[in-house]
Formats: structure tokens, C-alpha cells, sequence
């Protein structure tokens, strides 16, 4: 499937007619033939896409295909090389301040520091937001609250299991109240309950709080579960983009998965699996999250 054409003022987001329903929302991102250069090696080429306020939009493909590089720029911590792109209505490149305070972001590896509490480590990443001291506490009991660690606040947070680290991040990341929540690999190295404690922090973000969440996955069954629509990555180009369901049918297959058409967009690239750089950073996040 081609990459779509996009409205930069409104795309499909929950309740579409992807998703059965009629309702249109303004765009919280967008990218505008958004390209990314290392040398010679294009890691994202040309990507437009419109994601819609409130929406749950995922990005797959192989190591490599230019999901994490996708994430870094949209996050301003990486420049284009070309292109443009917006974030709760700033551009990237020239408003990046601006998009930065209106943002919240989970990186695969791990942000949360070991050697302090749950508590701490909100004290700290609220400092770096620069909420007031006047509003530290409540947020940070709030956000406690809304991802169940309060009674774990003062425990060492080498003391948590890999599903209340990434809770943990999550909280970090929410308490700027941020527009746009950028995940990376949210549930890597999890196990499977691990895994569906953090898949409902993620639909109760945008159900409680409208957050619109933009997240990369290598688990096909996160990406069914949680996301309105998909973009499929490969060699930096988006080669598919709907919802779980639209991508399925689009094979003309009774009873495909997301795995068939994961394979059938981007099989090409499975054999490799991504540099030796990608294969370690994966294995020692997942090693520190047992």
C-alpha cells in the first residue's frame, strides 16, 4: 500500500471511519516529506504522515527501518536533514523549545535512575520539566496514584520489577501534562503481565487524560491492541499505513494477522535484524528489566 496523502488540519483518529466512526480531530503531528541522512545512508526518506489529537499511532518495521530515528527527530533531538515536521502545532526545527515543553518521552533504554525511590526520581524529572516546587507533590502523589506505585514510592527503585520501572518512566513522563507522549519500545524486555500492566497505563493515558501516544513496537500483538492506525517502516520509507484492521484485509487473506502483513511489507528486512549496535542495546534493556 502506498503512503496515503494527508489534511496537515485533520487526520483519522478514534472513532474514524477506519475505526467506525465519522469524527475528524486536528493534527497533533505532522511531517511533511521529513528526511534524515547519515552520509550516505538515508534512514528516513521522505515521510509525511498526519497523526490525530487523542490517537494511538504506531510505528513498525525491522531494526533499522527508521522508526527510532523518526521518534528522535519529532522529539527535536535530532535535526532533518531535510523536511519538516510539527508537534502540538510548533515546528520541529524552528520552535523546538516550544515542542519540548508540550511533550513527554519514554526511550527504550531505561531513564529511571536505580539508586533512588520511585518518589525521587519523580522529584527529579519534575525539576528537569521545571514544574514549580509548589506543585511537585501533588503531581508526583498523582501520578503515583494513577499508575499504582504509591505504596512503592520510597522503595529503591532497584527494588521494582521491569513493569513497575517502565510505569515508573511512564509517571516521568506524564508529569509535565505533555500533549504528545513519544514511546519507545515501551514494553521491551517485559513479561506478558508485565506487559498488560503497561498496555492499560497506555489506553488509560489517552482515555483519562486525551493524550495523543506515538509509539514504536516490535510485538504485533501491542500494536492489534493499542494503536488506531499503523505505519509500516522499510529502508526509511513508510510502506503501509491504516488500521490493524484495514492492513489486514488489504491482504485478501481469511484470518490474517498483523504478523502476515508485518512480513508481507517489510519480510524482506527480517533476516538481518538490525546492526550489532541495535542487537546489544535491545538485549541489555531487556536484561535489565527482568
Amino acid at each position: 500500500m502506498a503512503q496515503m496523502p494527508f489534511d496537515e488540519g485533520a487526520t483519522d483518529p478514534p472513532g474514524s471511519p477506519s475505526s467506525g466512526g465519522t469524527t475528524r480531530a486536528p493534527a497533533a503531528v505532522v511531517t511533511r516529506e521529513l528526511t534524515r541522512r547519515f552520509g550516505a545512508l538515508t534512514a528516513v526518506d521522505g515521510l509525511s504522515l498526519s497523526v490525530g489529537e487523542g490517537e494511538i499511532f504506531g510505528l513498525l518495521g525491522p531494526n533499522g527501518a527508521g522508526k527510532t530515528t523518526t521518534i528522535k527527530m519529532l522529539t527535536t533531538l535530532l535535526p532533518p536533514s531535510s523536511g519538516s515536521g510539527s508537534v502540538a502545532g510548533f515546528e520541529i526545527t524552528g520552535s523546538s523549545a516550544e515542542v519540548r515543553a508540550r511533550i513527554g518521552y519514554v526511550p527504550q533504554l531505561i531513564s529511571a535512575d536505580p539508586g533512588i525511590s520511585g518518589y525521587e526520581n519523580l522529584w527529579v524529572f519534575a525539576g528537569l520539566y521545571g514544574i514549580a516546587r509548589s506543585e511537585r507533590k501533588p503531581r508526583i502523589r498523582d501520578a503515583l496514584e494513577s499508575i499504582g506505585l504509591q505504596e512503592y514510592a520510597d522503595v529503591l527503585v532497584r527494588q521494582y520489577s521491569g513493569g513497575m520501572i517502565r510505569r515508573l518512566e511512564i509517571a516521568q513522563a506524564m508529569l509535565s501534562r505533555p500533549r504528545v507522549l513519544f514511546m519507545d519500545e515501551p514494553t521491551v524486555g517485559l513479561d506478558p503481565i508485565a506487559r498488560e500492566a503497561v498496555w492499560l497505563q497506555i489506553e488509560q493515558l489517552r482515555e483519562k487524560c486525551g493524550a495523543t501516544v506515538l509509539l514504536t513496537t516490535h510485538y504485533m500483538e501491542e500494536a492489534d491492541r493499542l494503536c488506531d492506525r499503523l505505519a509500516i517502516f522499510h529502508h526509511g520509507k513508510v510502506v503501509a499505513l491504516g488500521s490493524p484492521r484495514e492492513l489486514k484485509e488489504e491482504l485478501g487473506r481469511p484470518h490474517a494477522t498483523l504478523e502476515d502483513v508485518f512480513v508481507h511489507y517489510a519480510g524482506e528486512g527480517m533476516d538481518s535484524g538490525g546492526s550489532f549496535r541495535d542487537t546489544r542495546q535491545t538485549r541489555s534493556t531487556s536484561v535489565r528489566l527482568r
